[in-house]
């Protein structure tokens, strides 16, 4: 990995570009895994005596943050729930817009609620470019009369 410092010469533009694509992909895989995880706890959770069918009830000690948390998530999950088509690229559009307002409205949770400077920084990136996405598909299905 070039390492401007260590050279004396700045990091060329497109290097620093990749380095800042990666760590972003990275960054936003791991916010997939960790909402998969918190899908996951919470359809345990809501089959234990299959009470609420996995929705995250809040609970009276839930902090503001994580009351948002738990909205934003049972928004995506129910908005995920399509009407599959049996077209793959109109029903990965159509899953795709939900997910990614699923980010949106988590990263306005960090930024309503969060303090890590890099945190709060990541979430503005989020916001930006899963609208840009959502855009995008949306714009997409209306070409495609969908």
């Amino acid at each position: 990995m070039f390492d401007a410092e260590a050279s004396g010469t700045p990091e060329p533009t497109f290097r620093k570009d990749i380095r800042m694509t990666t760590t972003r992909n990275l960054l936003a895989g791991a916010a997939l895994f960790a909402t998969i995880g918190l899908a996951s706890s919470a359809l345990a959770q809501g089959h234990q005596g299959h009470g609420s069918h996995g929705a995250a009830t809040p609970a009276a000690t839930d902090s503001a943050a994580t009351k948002a948390y738990k909205a934003a998530n049972d928004k995506m999950h129910k908005e995920m729930g399509i009407a599959f088509s049996g077209d793959a690229d109109v029903d990965f559009a159509r899953g795709m817009i939900p997910h990614h307002q699923g980010a949106v409205d988590m990263a306005k949770v960090v930024l309503a609620h969060g303090k890590d400077p890099e945190l709060r920084r990541l979430a503005e990136g989020v916001i930006t470019e899963q609208e840009k996405e959502i855009a995008f598909l949306r714009d997409w299905l209306k070409k495609q009369g969908k």
